[in-house]
């Protein structure tokens, strides 16, 4: 029979994407990790916080050091208040314990200090992550074991597909491409249903057609082995519809030139975060 290892999580931080990975987390507990509790664990005492669980206690504060040995703790605070947090988790992970973070621009050498040295893994989740359709990026410092690596990687599956990086320069340039990009994605479907909008449709009939081919094609473009750019050929007839609207577009490539921009500025604002 195989052995059902039981781990105590902490979770500090019970804000938007720190609830939202737990939820995440608790939809599997059961097949994926048996026995596990978390113990969320929220500095900012807000007044929010659910009941109590099977897999969920909601503390105030952390535990007496003598009452609690964490094999994990995830940092989900705010960047500016790690600092005032983090150190009161050291003396309170077991012997093989390490420390996750989510918290952006807070860099592995800056989470190892403030934990006493423990092996740190650094994630980047995006909001997609509530609804378990994530990209999450992970990197993690010399001392995280293949263990450690392999249960921050399994409960980040839970909210998405995973990818690490080597180092966190590439952690910030994936931060501009995943992280920050439901925002683009947000703003393109803006825009698009706004110019749906002033052809005529109603507001609620203009989200609901953007939205749908945008759902749709993007579902068709993750299923098909072709490349993005076959696909678009494919539904561009010569002297068509779609070929008039993609000149306008981006026949200058002044839609390429920007998104090119937007991935720059992002991940020169990140670098400037750490």
């Amino acid at each position: 029979m195989k052995k059902v290892v039981v781990l105590r999580i902490a979770l500090v931080g019970h804000g938007k994407m720190g609830s939202a990975l737990l939820t995440q987390w608790c939809s599997v507990v059961d097949t994926d990790f048996p026995g596990t509790k978390f113990f969320v664990i929220d500095p900012m005492q807000h007044d929010s916080l659910s009941a109590e669980s099977d897999h969920i206690d909601y503390l105030r504060e952390p535990p007496p050091v003598d009452e609690c040995a964490f094999d994990l703790v995830i940092v989900a605070v705010k960047p500016q208040v790690v600092a005032e947090v983090l150190p009161d988790y050291a003396a309170r992970l077991s012997q093989d314990g390490f420390v996750a973070s989510i918290a952006a621009g807070c860099s592995i050498e800056r989470l190892k200090a403030l934990s006493g040295g423990a092996a740190v893994v650094r994630v980047m989740p995006n909001l997609p992550s509530a609804i378990g359709a994530g990209v999450s990026g992970l990197c993690a410092d010399g001392d995280a074991t293949e263990a450690q690596r392999a249960l921050i990687e399994r409960l980040m599956a839970a909210a998405g597909s995973t990818m690490w990086v080597p180092d966190e320069d590439m952690l910030d340039r994936l931060t501009a491409v995943a992280g920050s990009g439901p925002g683009y994605i947000l703003e393109i479907a803006r825009n698009y249903v706004d110019a749906a909008a002033s052809m005529g449709f109603s507001p609620e009939d203009a989200r609901q057609l953007v939205l749908g081919t945008m759902a749709g094609t993007i579902a068709m473009a993750i299923g098909s082995q072709s490349s993005l750019e076959q696909l678009r050929i494919s539904v561009t007839s010569k002297n068509g519809t779609t070929a008039a609207g993609l000149e306008a577009l981006n026949g200058d490539d002044a839609l390429g030139e920007r998104f090119s921009a937007t991935l720059k500025a992002a991940y020169v604002r990140a670098v400037e975060l750490r």
